[in-house]
């Protein structure tokens, strides 16, 4: 689950630089320090890949991507799925975003384990 909410910051997809409130894409930082995802389209989806890993962070790497099927509910607020490729895992997600910061909530086992992390956009 922590390998989840790492790449689901998943990640910054796209334009940081130029970001507008509630804007999903460009690059994050989490939380903890331990990682950076760059979140852009890919196909269909949304993918979250890790951009860079604190050394010594277990079982993350960088370029681990997370494909997140999530669709806009309301403003700033994105929900659907998630999958992790490397680990064969699917989760359920939400995806809230208030300006430049953005919480990540990745349940598993029909919502009974969740977890949730902070990101920071960087500008």
């Amino acid at each position: 689950m922590k390998a989840l909410m790492l790449t689901v910051a998943f990640f910054a997809f796209g334009c940081a630089g130029s970001a507008q409130a509630n804007e999903l894409y460009g690059e994050w930082a989490r939380g903890d320090g331990k990682a950076r995802v760059q979140i852009a389209p890919c196909g269909a989806d949304i993918c979250a890949t890790n951009v860079w890993v604190k050394p010594g962070t277990p079982k993350e790497d960088k370029g681990d991507t997370l494909v997140m099927s999530i669709q806009q509910q309301n403003e700033g607020v994105y929900a659907g799925t998630a999958f992790d490729p490397k680990r064969d895992l699917t989760y359920n997600l939400t995806v809230t975003i208030n300006g430049d910061r953005m919480t990540s909530r990745g349940c598993v086992i029909a919502g009974l384990i969740c977890r949730g992390i902070g990101w920071e956009r960087i500008n």
